[in-house]
């Protein structure tokens, strides 16, 4: 997507200094959601580093953050393919393993993969 040449601006609730490096996959769907004017839908959360290559990479405490994520009752998480520690997905929450930056948009957008 060329978003070279847009600006972006990124508002975290309370305005709370975000220096989480997991958040970088929620934030790059943000912004292709707005790109391409498709909504992400408000069941889905999105976990993972992204790498300067488009990779997506493992964050640490998954488990933790996808009970805490279906107990706030999202139903759809885009997580990486990659993991360090075998997952327990909770009940209600179906996962979506993603490798790069367009299978993750593919995912949550429903667009074919690059």
């Amino acid at each position: 997507m060329p978003v070279g040449n847009c600006d972006s601006y990124i508002n975290v609730i309370g305005g709370l200094f975000l220096d989480e490096p997991a958040a970088d996959l929620a934030t790059v769907l943000a912004i292709a959601s707005s790109f391409l004017d498709r909504p992400l839908g408000g069941d889905l959360a999105a976990i993972g580093e992204v790498g300067l290559s488009g990779e997506i990479r493992s964050v640490s405490v998954l488990n933790q953050r996808l009970s805490e994520i279906a107990r706030l009752g999202f139903r759809r998480c885009v997580i990486p393919a990659h993991v360090r520690d075998e997952i327990r997905c909770p009940e209600g929450l179906k996962l979506l393993p993603v490798k790069s930056v367009a299978e993750a948009v593919g995912a949550a957008l429903g667009r074919k993969k690059e």
